[in-house]
């Protein structure tokens, strides 16, 4: 089985689309979304109905939470704060609900899923190796796949050796036999690793691979859907720089 592995979408509709476009010709069974749908961009509700179609797992992250009411935006930057707001004013009854439905972990046995990591599912950022092999501990199976950082990584962990990975790039495939493993897909709708492309993670379930994927989409599209729906400039921009 072939699984398109997808996080972060944050309402990137044109970004949403591509990626399943893609995902669809490579022959992937099914799609599983780390969260995030939306929160930053300007088509929650089409991109919340693609998921609805699309992914046959799907948990929520933080801008989920905080739009649905369930996590307080407080602690969210100025831009964030001020998209959850604009998005929890524009979506329906049925996308809240449906948003309000999902949970930050779960699980497609021998893989555990989580937005941020076994340690915390909503908030953590697993960007370094030490990071990595505290949340490899922590994880129910020996294979997680994690989101949240927006960029594509990949860690493993063998018996009685420290953690070790990083970033990865378009085109690396690993090979997932041996040790623990902690993959991050990237992010579709805002790549934050100087790739403006959408990322995501085709992960093999028959041999145990995962190949990371990019590809190109109307970011201009999406920057101009930005501005038209008045959220702030700084989330328009960042698109074009993959930041």
């Amino acid at each position: 089985m072939r699984v398109a592995i997808i996080s972060d979408i944050h309402a990137n509709r044109q970004a949403l689309e591509a990626v399943l476009e893609q995902a669809g010709a490579a022959r992937c069974d099914e799609v599983w979304c780390l969260g995030d749908i939306v929160g930053y961009g300007a088509d929650p509700e089409a991109c919340v109905g693609l998921i609805r179609a699309h992914a046959d797992l799907c948990l929520a992250g933080n801008h989920d939470l905080g739009v649905t009411g369930a996590l307080s935006v407080e602690a969210f930057s100025d831009v964030a704060r001020r998209a959850a707001i604009w998005t929890a004013g524009v979506i329906s009854a049925r996308t809240r609900e449906f948003l309000a439905s999902l949970a930050p972990a779960g699980e497609r046995d021998p893989v555990s899923l989580y937005h941020g990591s076994a340690r915390d599912p909503v908030w953590e950022y697993v960007i370094t190796p030490q990071q990595a092999e505290l949340a490899m501990a922590a994880q129910e199976h020996r294979i997680s796949l994690v989101g949240h950082t927006h960029v594509p990584v990949a860690f493993q962990r063998r018996d009685g050796e420290r953690a070790v990975g990083g970033a990865r790039r378009e085109g690396e495939q690993l090979e997932l036999g041996l040790g623990r493993w902690l993959l991050n897909p990237g992010s579709v709708g805002q790549p934050r690793d100087g790739d403006p492309r959408a990322a995501w993670l085709e992960l093999d379930a028959d041999r145990w691979t995962a190949s990371f994927r990019r590809v190109g989409y109307d970011v201009s599209g999406a920057a101009r859907a930005i501005r038209a729906a008045g959220l702030p400039e700084a989330l328009a921009e960042r698109l074009h720089a993959g930041q």
